[in-house]
């Protein structure tokens, strides 16, 4: 067991920002309740906060901003192990902004600790208020001057948390914390402390500032107790992919296919895996596109293996795939001396060793020349049979124009009709 959550790592944070301290004081707070670090899960927000996770022994997640309460609460409710220690970390912005969260979260009664780390502005984009900050640290001239703070623990414990509290940087507050970490249900600590690059620089300082003092508030309430009942399994609706040939590939295969979207790449990325599978091997597909989802690139990451495959990222590919400016461009720094470019000849790439081109486009179309290329370097490589990319492809809606499309890349359509 190690001693703390908290690693040797050098903390990121501004000299005398408050998130040190806090940090520091949950991690002696779990230490003397004798919780292991591999039983804690971190949940933590976007933001200063969010630049814990580097820091921790435990488990964490990495959330959306404002979200680390409702994702806690999901854990939460998967986690069939009651001696794990969930724990959310938000600054006083996710706080706000993620305020239905917050009180759903106290609702509900669920076995965790919010962590609201408040310095009373948005540290990360230039030191605006947030909804927890006093009215006295307002400057008169915004217009929030008068407009008071939410008192966060009054919300919490209101809405039904077991225990809800807040303390002020540089007390001692161990037993504070170590309450919150280890009573049963929804608690809240708000630690209010300094951010010396935009708001209080001294311990002094928050309280001359603060509208709000020490508060320690107690529901007595028992945490909710979910009740699992077995179910359909949601995956009883796929139908399983029965092995039907073999891969001629005896080790771990990592392809990069990149284009534009609305292109068909996430569908050929999902052909390609579910013909490796077809052929009796391990393969997972990931997704990478813009927010905006219809414009700009789209990206599909794809793993062969062999083997089980444990860690899912690519970081130097064997193979890449690229028919278009949009996916050139995103992938290209991804380019390593041994990767072998498969090209659509369209876009002018030159001076790497490893480089096959053709008009794929001409070939495909627009939405089939990612799936026209993986044809063709499956036929000049013969790592998966054909056969299991036409299996793959009869599967999908629109199959009869995806085989034509193979076909047609591999001259099978040729074949096929002289014989």
């Amino acid at each position: 067991m190690q001693a703390t959550i908290l690693n040797d790592i050098k903390a990121p944070y501004c000299p005398g920002c408050g998130h040190t301290v806090a940090n520091k004081n949950m991690s002696k707070a779990l230490a003397e309740l004798g919780v292991d670090p591999l039983d804690v899960i971190v949940v933590s927000d976007i933001g200063c906060t969010g630049l814990v996770d580097p820091l921790l022994n435990c488990h964490t997640l990495h959330g959306l901003h404002g979200r680390a309460a409702v994702l806690a609460m999901g854990i939460c409710m998967g986690l069939e192990s009651p001696g794990k220690k969930v724990i959310a970390l938000q600054g006083d912005g996710g706080a706000t902004i993620g305020l239905q969260h917050l009180l759903e979260a106290a609702r509900h009664n669920l076995n965790m600790t919010l962590v609201v780390q408040n310095n009373m502005v948005y540290g990360m984009t230039g030191g605006q208020v947030s909804g927890l900050s006093s009215t006295g640290f307002k400057n008169p001239s915004m217009p929030e001057e008068a407009v008071p703070a939410y008192d966060i623990c009054t919300l919490a414990h209101n809405a039904g948390a077991a225990f809800s509290a807040r303390a002020f940087i540089g007390g001692d507050s161990i037993d504070l914390w170590k309450e919150a970490l280890d009573t049963p249900g929804f608690c809240l600590i708000e630690v209010v402390e300094m951010c010396p690059a935009y708001a209080m620089r001294k311990v002094k300082e928050l309280h001359e500032v603060s509208d709000y003092g020490v508060e320690i508030s107690r529901n007595d309430r028992s945490p909710n107790v979910l009740i699992r009942e077995e179910g359909p399994s949601l995956f009883e609706s796929y139908k399983a992919i029965e092995k039907t040939c073999e891969a001629a590939l005896d080790t771990r295969l990592e392809v990069i296919i990149a284009g534009s979207a609305g292109e068909a790449i996430q569908s050929a990325g999902d052909l390609l895996a579910t013909a490796a599978i077809t052929a009796g091997l391990s393969s997972t597909k990931k997704g990478d596109y813009p927010i905006t989802i219809g414009t700009g690139f789209s990206v599909a990451e794809v793993i062969l293996s062999r083997e089980d495959i444990d860690y899912t990222g690519i970081e130097s590919p064997d193979v890449m795939i690229i028919i278009s400016q949009d996916g050139l461009d995103k992938v290209k720094s991804r380019i390593g001396p041994h990767t072998l470019i498969i090209a659509d000849s369209k876009l002018g790439i030159e001076d790497h060793p490893l480089l096959v081109t053709q008009n794929f486009r001409k070939i495909g179309g627009a939405k089939g020349a990612a799936l026209a290329a993986i044809a063709s370097y499956l036929q000049d490589n013969g790592l998966l049979p054909l056969d299991a990319l036409l299996e793959a492809a009869g599967r999908h809606k629109h199959g009869d124009k995806m085989i034509a499309i193979i076909e047609k890349a591999t001259g099978l359509e040729t074949a096929t009709a002289s014989g």
